[in-house]
């Protein structure tokens, strides 16, 4: 019974751990975009340097919500805490 509690909010934290990264990815990738393009209008010579500069900053923005839903997987799947 022990363990299908702990099966149950593990599901239950994956869930919050996928939902919050993907919502804080999202809300992330939104601003450097929105700067890129504020730096873009101000300095139109620039635009090929600050769409590069956009693209690593929303690929590195990217790489932890991968890792978050990783764990979360592990979490589920490979639940450290059953014994």
């Amino acid at each position: 019974m022990e363990q299908a509690i702990i099966v149950q909010y593990s599901l239950i934290a994956a869930a919050i751990i996928s939902g919050c990264a993907s919502l804080a990815a999202a809300f992330s990738d939104s601003r450097a975009a929105r700067s890129a393009l504020e730096g873009m209008t101000r300095q139109p010579e620039m635009a090929g340097t600050l769409f590069t500069n956009m693209l690593v900053a929303i690929g590195l923005i990217e790489s932890i919500p991968i890792i978050a839903i990783v764990i979360a997987i592990v979490l589920v799947f490979a639940n450290p805490f059953l014994g």
